[in-house]
């Protein structure tokens, strides 16, 4: 993705962030399943990317109904109450003064590992780690206290005066790579990335079980030197969640109303096909997110690239 790309898109999501900002305050009973249904599908997908098998349906009785699921594991269980007590807590901490420290990350972890790992809950690793089919290995354990204390400074004076999307997306690759905790990381730093973005005043940004592979091949890029494929996969998730909350609201016109790429290439008008709209979606070049493995867009948002084509 190319720099000019990266900034186009961005410049999108500030722009829906702050047309979500002007649409303030959403109806209450609307806020709120919006609210849940994500914190659902975060706790669903951050736990999935790790292992987890309960599907969405089975976390949504776990966390809604109190039940548990036959066949699977009660740690399979905490994972899940787990997850969604530690999204709880980042609604607590985020203010728009916020700054990250590493004293919420390692409350965080302790929520994440909380009647698994009790051991190793909230306390950084004293020994040798490998991360099964990453290209490097982390850095020794001795050095990961300074090394977590360095980047949440890098953080927070953000020398480079890079944007919320993208600070938070070298935060998550340099803390994946520092790999300051025995397990429950990959849970934790997709937790803690999103105080980053909260901040900035983005809806949290969701890592989709359906992008592992191309989560794990960004971050492997990541450690090469190349963010493009973390900075876009960061950004289509930020844009997920905002388009979700915009979604709240009347849409301005039948144009920017969102629907399946296979639904718009059925109109006589559309020069484009399914395929070609759908490459587009997956490069950040139209305005376009997922729902399970379908894109879906608008007809504005077709037309957009269409005059930039121009």
């Amino acid at each position: 993705m190319e720099l000019e790309e990266m900034q186009t898109h961005y410049e999108r999501i500030i722009l829906k962030r702050d047309k979500l900002n002007s649409k303030r305050p959403l109806p209450a009973s609307a806020l709120l399943n919006i609210k849940e249904s994500l914190s659902i599908e975060w706790t669903y997908n951050s736990n999935s990317i790790e292992g987890n098998t309960l599907s969405l349906n089975e976390t949504r009785i776990v966390l809604q109904d109190g039940m548990t699921i036959r066949g699977k594991s009660m740690r399979e269980h905490f994972e899940i109450m787990n997850h969604h007590e530690a999204i709880d807590f980042l609604e607590t901490v985020i203010k728009a003064d916020y700054l990250i420290n590493e004293r919420d990350i390692m409350d965080i972890h302790a929520l994440v590992l909380h009647k698994i790992e009790k051991e190793f809950a909230g306390r950084y690793r004293n020994g040798a780690v490998r991360i099964m089919g990453a290209n490097f290995i982390p850095p020794n354990a001795l050095k990961v206290s300074d090394m977590m204390e360095e980047l949440v400074a890098w953080v927070i004076e953000n020398p480079m005066k890079l944007n919320a999307v993208a600070l938070a997306s070298v935060f998550h690759h340099r803390f994946v790579y520092i790999h300051p905790f025995f397990d429950g990381n990959g849970r934790t730093v997709r937790l803690a990335m999103n105080l980053i973005l909260m901040r900035a005043g983005f809806p949290p940004a969701i890592i989709l079980k359906n992008d592992r592979k191309k989560y794990y091949d960004g971050l492997n890029a990541a450690n090469n030197g190349s963010y493009a494929k973390l900075f876009l996969l960061m950004a289509q998730a930020t844009e997920r969640s905002l388009d979700i909350y915009l979604s709240a609201h009347p849409s301005d016109s039948y144009d920017t109303e969102y629907q399946p790429i296979a639904d718009i290439v059925s109109d006589a008008d559309m020069p484009y096909g399914q395929e070609y709209l759908s490459l587009l979606a997956r490069r950040g070049k139209i305005d376009a997110y997922k729902e399970g493995r379908n894109w879906v867009t608008n007809k504005q948002a077709i037309k957009d690239y269409m005059d930039r084509k121009k």
